[in-house]
């Protein structure tokens, strides 16, 4: 299985402290090498890198721990294929355009019997059943709501629906996110946490690296991490039940269904 990882605040952060833990996974201490991807929101934009080796030996991904993008919204993945080659096109997150805004995809799991008619803009590029779910969700987004965003309460219920018809031929742990919002569903391991004031030290669990975030934050800041499995040692996460969909806005979490 893949590994996720989502970052959603209430002011432009950075993710080099997760990101640092997180890529250890691929291919270090973890068997995740068959490509690896992150997307970072800055306002209308997305800076979006993806590559096909693993992230322990990719050059992109030193770039990553070394320049502290800052991002609300930030959606990141290590891969371990089982549906499509290794190859730069299947290689999450996918980034596609609805509603005059860029939305972004990752997922961990693997899909049987999943073969949606796609009739409309939204195609996969490559070959997993991650892209072929992202371009259903989208097109039917689009058919349910025509060529203008709705509000997020309508969005929110309408998702999901989808997310569990989907959900229901296999394994289908998500994250999606427009830049506004991050959508976050668990089949079967999905964790959070929320990093606000009074901060303290968190120390990783697959590197010795820590930080005292109060020396780097300010007492308004707040910041959620979504992330499969948790990335440090001495902090409280809260695991997702199965079948559980949230939404966070500004580092908050809210319950979808």
């Amino acid at each position: 299985m893949c590994q996720l990882l989502g970052m959603n605040c209430n002011v432009p952060t950075d993710i080099v402290f997760s990101f640092t833990g997180f890529a250890m996974r691929g291919g270090q201490t973890d068997t995740h090498h068959d490509g690896w991807g992150i997307a970072f929101f800055e306002g209308a934009g997305v800076r979006h890198f993806v590559d096909h080796q693993a992230a322990i030996a990719s050059p992109i991904a030193e770039l990553i721990k070394r320049y502290p993008i800052k991002s609300t919204n930030v959606i990141a993945h290590i891969r371990k294929a089982t549906q499509g080659q290794v190859a730069l096109e299947n290689c999450h997150p996918f980034v596609r355009e609805l509603w005059g805004q860029y939305w972004v995809f990752a997922h961990n799991g693997d899909l049987k019997e999943f073969a949606p008619l796609l009739n409309g803009a939204f195609r996969p590029v490559g070959t997993t059943d991650s892209e072929l779910a992202f371009c259903y969700i989208l097109q039917q987004l689009r058919a349910r709501f025509g060529e203008q965003r709705p509000p997020l309460d309508q969005l929110r219920s309408v998702l999901s629906s989808l997310v569990h018809e989907i959900a229901t031929h296999g394994t289908f742990n998500m994250m999606l996110s427009s830049g506004g919002e991050l959508f976050a569903h668990c089949s079967t391991n999905l964790f959070y946490l929320v990093r606000q004031h009074p901060f303290d030290t968190a120390k990783l669990s697959d590197e010795d690296v820590s930080v005292d975030f109060a020396q780097v934050t300010t007492p308004n800041d707040r910041v959620a991490i979504i992330v499969t499995q948790p990335l440090t040692t001495n902090e409280q996460w809260t695991a997702f039940k199965p079948g559980e969909l949230k939404l966070f806005i500004d580092g908050i979490p809210q319950a979808v269904d």
